[in-house]
């Protein structure tokens, strides 16, 4: 199973929509929660090219980007072979 890293905020309508639709597919995800700010912010946007807001995610250490992407991905069929890899 893939290594999954979504960086999250409380609240965020996004970030629920990104997990539910991994959740429907079975794959199990790290869930990092950025809300209070602090060095798993600064992470995120390091990884994300500078991107801060959220969800921004990654599979296998590779940039997938927010919800939008994530679904996009999904309807193009390309995350099912990314998930089970």
């Amino acid at each position: 199973m893939a290594k999954i890293e979504i960086y999250t905020k409380q609240l965020c309508p996004y970030c629920t929509r990104a997990k539910t639709l991994l959740t429907k597919k079975g794959a199990n995800f790290e869930d990092i929660d950025i809300s209070m700010g602090g060095p798993k912010r600064a992470e995120m946007i390091e990884r994300a090219g500078g991107r801060a807001t959220v969800p921004q995610i990654f599979i296998d250490d590779a940039y997938i980007g927010g919800s939008d992407e994530l679904a996009a991905l999904d309807r193009r069929g390309g995350l099912d072979p990314l998930l089970c890899a």
